[in-house]
C-alpha cells in the first residue's frame, strides 16, 4: 500500500521554492514517491572542474600569457584548450 503524499505547493519564484525545500526538517519523501524515480542524463551541463597547482618556469608562463593576450583570451583558458587539443590528438 503506498503512502499518501502531500501536494507540492505552487511557487511564484525560484527563491520561494528553494526556501520551501531548504526548510529545516523538510522530508521530500512526504511529497515525492522516490521509488518511481528514473535516472536521467543531462548532456548540456558544464563539466565539473578541479583546481590544481602547476609549477611552470617563468619564461614559459610569460610565453603562454603573451599568446593568450594576442588571442584576447584568459591565459588559463588557453592552457585548457591546448591541453584538450593535445589529449585528443
Amino acid at each position: 500500500m503506498s503512502k499518501a503524499r502531500k501536494p507540492i505547493p505552487t511557487f511564484e519564484t525560484e527563491a520561494q521554492e528553494r526556501a520551501f525545500w531548504e526548510t529545516a526538517g523538510r522530508d521530500s519523501s512526504t511529497f515525492v514517491d522516490w521509488s518511481h524515480a528514473q535516472r536521467v542524463t543531462l548532456p548540456n551541463l558544464k563539466p565539473s572542474t578541479k583546481t590544481i597547482s602547476l609549477r611552470l618556469p617563468q619564461h614559459l608562463l610569460d610565453a603562454v600569457k603573451a599568446a593568450a593576450n594576442a588571442r584576447d583570451v584568459p591565459y588559463q583558458s588557453l592552457i585548457k584548450v591546448w591541453l584538450q587539443e593535445k589529449v585528443e590528438s
